[in-house]
C-alpha cells in the first residue's frame, strides 16, 4: 500500500513521501498563483480546474484559498467560499450542492498522535526527517451555511440543510436541518418554517 493510499484510508502515513510531497508542492503553488490574481482575472478559472478539479458547476472561491492537496476535495454545484478558505485534505473532503462558507473557515482532516513520543519528528528509513500523521474524512451535506471563523475537524459530518454558527468548532455529527453552534458545536434546534423571512 502506498503512502498516499494509507493517507486517504486514514492510516498512519509518512508525509515526506515523494509522491505526496510533489502533490502538496503543486497545490501550494497553485494556491499562491490563484491568490495573486485579481478576482476578474480569467486565469483564475484555469488554476481552479487544476487545483480542485471536482469543483462543481457555479462554484466560486473568493480567495485567498489554501489547500494541502485540493485533488482530494469534492465540491457540489453552486459552492461559495468567502475570504481565507483553508482545506487540509489529507483524507477526502466531500461538500454537497449549494453550500455557502463564510470568511476564515477551516476544514481540517489531519490528526496527530496525542503522545509526544509518537508525535515528535523522527528520521524515517530513508533518513528524511518526518512525523506520523493520519486523518479522517469530512462530509458536508447539501444546502448548508457555514458561518465565519468555523473550524471543522477530522471525522465531522454535517447533514443537509444545516446552519453552523460563527466561531463554532465542529468535531462530531450534526443531523439534517439543524442550527448548531458553539465550541464544541452542539445542535441548538431544528430549522423550521418559523424561520422563513416574512
Amino acid at each position: 500500500m502506498s503512502e498516499k493510499q494509507k493517507m486517504l484510508a486514514g492510516e498512519i502515513y509518512d508525509p515526506s513521501d515523494d509522491e505526496l510531497f510533489a502533490l502538496r508542492r503543486k497545490a501550494h503553488k497553485l494556491c499562491t498563483d490563484y491568490n495573486a490574481l485579481y478576482e476578474d482575472d480569467e486565469r483564475r478559472a484555469d488554476i481552479l480546474k487544476e487545483l480542485v478539479p471536482s469543483l462543481g458547476e457555479g462554484g466560486y472561491l473568493q480567495g485567498p484559498v489554501f489547500f494541502d492537496y485540493g485533488v482530494f476535495t469534492q465540491f457540489g454545484k453552486n459552492f461559495y467560499a468567502n475570504f481565507n478558505f483553508t482545506v487540509l485534505d489529507v483524507c477526502p473532503v466531500t461538500i454537497g450542492d449549494n453550500v455557502f462558507v463564510g470568511p476564515n473557515v477551516s476544514i481540517l482532516t489531519p490528526k496527530h498522535p496525542l503522545m509526544w513520543q509518537e508525535r515528535n519528528m523522527y528520521k524515517n528509513g530513508r533518513g528524511v526527517v518526518t512525523d506520523r500523521e493520519y486523518g479522517a474524512p469530512i462530509t458536508i451535506g447539501d444546502n448548508c451555511w457555514i458561518a465565519g471563523n468555523v473550524t471543522i475537524l477530522a471525522g465531522a459530518k454535517i447533514g443537509n440543510g444545516c446552519v453552523i454558527g460563527a466561531g463554532s468548532v465542529v468535531a462530531g455529527t450534526i443531523p439534517d436541518g439543524c442550527l448548531a453552534y458553539g465550541n464544541p458545536c452542539r445542535v441548538v434546534r431544528q430549522i423550521t418554517d418559523k424561520d422563513k423571512l416574512k
